[in-house]
């Protein structure tokens, strides 16, 4: 959970909005989603336009922060190798959010408000083809519904392959947790932050804590991943990366038992923003995805704007529209 976003982009104020209305559930269902143990930007980069370019925003939208030199965060965490860091930011109430407890929870607040939730697969089938007025599921029922809106995840591009199947990918995103030294609490949340490393390759982690390892990521974009049917085994030279660079950046955590991994996926977009559009062919269909690895935190603001936009027919911003990736095609081509 940060706010740190770069120039020019709606995700600051977005995520300003988020953690207003994450502590409003916690107060509210009496459970802590949001560990806020702050977050380290450690900028390595000679490119820092991304961090230098947070700033304002982050004033602006009231997100509390430092600036932090080199020698201010090895004095304050002497565990991390800062050698080739230049500066940081702290965004001192951010930090990590359980996201299957916080899924749990909206699914237990909604069934106890009188909603129905019902774990079934969609079949595919016309769901490009104006106009929707039912869905059918794999048990054989149906919905019916004056307005749908989708929120599929990794599985966007493949229910709707005509106007999302170049739009939104799903790529293999791997995760690794590993055992911190016994008695060694220097890498717990207690004693570090969440952090960020943007160098060559942006890593990015979060401290043990008691309910896992230490966690190590390359938010480098993997390969094509299939949702349904990958297989969520990691791969023996991207754990051979992450051990080299934690080794280097924690170098007590060099021989590090690994204790768990996961195979994880983004749902990508070429610009990394999100898609949150009506169907171009279909009023009635709304379209929410492309999260590209930084959608959840936004979750409870999120859920706020769509009620606006359906509810009182508003509109959705140009940057998240559709149409960019229609006028990005008749134009040349842009890299990922």
């Amino acid at each position: 959970m940060r706010g740190t976003y770069g120039p020019d982009q709606p995700y600051t104020e977005l995520a300003t909005r988020a953690l207003r209305l994450w502590a409003k559930y916690e107060r509210r269902w009496k459970r802590q989603f949001l560990h806020r143990t702050g977050v380290l930007w450690m900028v390595s980069s000679r490119d820092d336009n991304y961090e230098r370019g947070s700033i304002d925003a982050l004033r602006q939208h009231k997100i509390k922060f430092e600036e932090l030199s080199t020698a201010q965060m090895k004095k304050r965490w002497p565990q991390v190798n800062f050698d080739d860091v230049r500066w940081g930011i702290l965004e001192s109430e951010c930090g990590y959010l359980d996201a299957r407890a916080s899924c749990q929870a909206v699914v237990e607040a909604f069934v106890a408000a009188g909603g129905e939730y019902r774990q079934l697969a969609v079949l595919p089938d016309g769901l490009d083809e104006p106009p929707l007025r039912e869905l059918r599921l794999s048990d054989g029922s149906r919905i019916k519904a004056d307005i749908f809106l989708f929120a599929c995840g990794p599985w966007l591009g493949k229910l709707f392959p005509e106007t999302l199947g170049k739009v939104i990918r799903a790529t293999k995103q791997e995760v690794f947790f590993f055992g911190t030294p016994a008695g060694d609490s220097r890498f717990c949340e207690a004693s570090l932050p969440v952090w960020g490393d943007h160098g060559p390759r942006f890593f990015y982690g979060i401290p043990g804590s008691d309910r896992r390892g230490f966690k190590v990521a390359d938010d480098t974009r993997g390969r094509d991943f299939d949702p349904t049917n990958g297989e969520r085994v990691v791969s023996l030279a991207t754990l051979k990366r992450v051990r080299e660079y934690l080794a280097y950046r924690f170098p007590a955590m060099k021989n590090a038992p690994l204790i768990e991994s996961r195979v994880c996926q983004y749902e990508q977009t070429a610009d990394s923003q999100f898609v949150v559009d009506r169907h171009p062919h279909d009023e009635n269909v709304w379209l929410l995805g492309g999260g590209s690895g930084h959608g959840f935190k936004h979750g409870p603001a999120i859920g706020e704007m769509m009620t606006q936009l359906i509810l009182k027919s508003e509109e959705p911003r140009s940057c998240w529209r559709l149409s960019r990736f229609t006028k990005t095609q008749k134009s040349e081509p842009r890299k990922a």
